[in-house]
């Protein structure tokens, strides 16, 4: 399992809230169960019903006190880059600086951009430019910017984010441009549907892209994976194609094993274990299971495989 890269640096879990309603009670369960993080994705319009990322970690900030708070992703491109930066920065002050956000491109479902008037095709070129205004807003006064997509003439945006110079910021992708777009912004790296191989690759490149920007701090290494843990193997694999397939609108089958973890307690360690190898430090975990399974299955892998992780509790 890796266990002197694993006493290198201590390894975080996050628990993604599968819920769009009862946010507070599952924010408190999750901090309860020992998680650092609640996290929540969002779409304006998916395949399941999603919720919007800073209403539901604005909720999860009021009902927690320690628990750090990350959307797993904003679809920033879909955002007016000042209206993103005012959110971020008002959850950031709310929660008494707990904020880390995720942010992606989005473009699984090209309907949802074109509802929300944003052309899917300038989705890379809209996030880039909302990150720099971002940078500027959390920190600078008087902002003037002139760009593609955003004009501003000399705005201040107060409150500032309490975190400065800016609230972690966790590029998440699969491909180069993302890649790219976490060495030139990211405070980390948060791939997902990624192997372990996948996962070595792609820190390699980063730290190559990074250091191409003449930035010498490190991105923090991370990963969003699915999972379904449960003490029989075989049901564990058929709750998380289920789920999946659903999600993604696809048979999953094929793809469980290679892009998720799903098994009982000893198989599921042994998959964390082969990416905490591969470098990843912060997971962001996501129960891919039928309802009625989603509780008990964070609290099976909370209690019976994080631990193994965690050698100092």
């Amino acid at each position: 399992m890796g266990s002197d890269q694993q006493t290198q640096s201590k390894i975080q879990f996050g628990l993604s809230m599968r819920r769009a309603d009862q946010i507070a009670e599952q924010a408190r369960a999750i901090e309860e169960l020992g998680y650092d993080y609640a996290t929540t994705g969002e779409h304006v319009f998916f395949h399941v019903p999603c919720s919007n990322a800073f209403i539901s970690l604005a909720v999860a900030a009021g009902a927690t006190t320690k628990l750090k708070l990350m959307s797993t992703i904003t679809l920033l491109p879909l955002y007016p880059a000042v209206l993103a930066a005012k959110q971020a920065a008002a959850l950031d002050v709310a929660s008494g600086g707990r904020f880390h956000m995720g942010i992606g491109v989005g473009g699984e479902l090209p309907l949802e951009f074109e509802a929300s008037g944003v052309p899917v095709s300038e989705r890379g070129a809209r996030t880039n430019e909302a990150l720099e205004i971002m940078k500027r807003l959390f920190t600078e006064d008087e902002v003037h910017f002139q760009g593609q997509f955003n004009q501003l003439s000399g705005v201040t945006l107060e409150p500032k984010p309490v975190q400065q110079p800016s609230p972690p910021i966790w590029i998440s992708g699969r491909k180069e441009a993302a890649w790219r777009r976490a060495a030139r912004y990211g405070t980390g790296w948060l791939p997902y549907m990624y192997t372990p191989d996948m996962l070595v690759e792609s820190n390699l490149r980063i730290a190559d892209y990074r250091a191409d920007e003449g930035n010498d701090s490190p991105v923090d290494p991370g990963l969003f994976i699915f999972f379904c843990c449960h003490e029989d193997n075989a049901t564990a694999i058929d709750y998380a194609n289920q789920r999946l397939s659903k999600q993604y609108n696809q048979d999953f089958s094929k793809m469980i094993d290679k892009y998720a973890i799903a098994g009982d307690p000893d198989r599921c360690a042994e998959r964390l274990g082969e990416y905490v190898d591969s470098g990843a430090r912060t997971i962001i975990l996501s129960a891919a299971s039928p309802m009625h399974y989603v509780e008990e299955a964070e609290r099976f892998m909370a209690q019976e495989v994080l631990p193994r992780f965690r050698p100092e509790q």
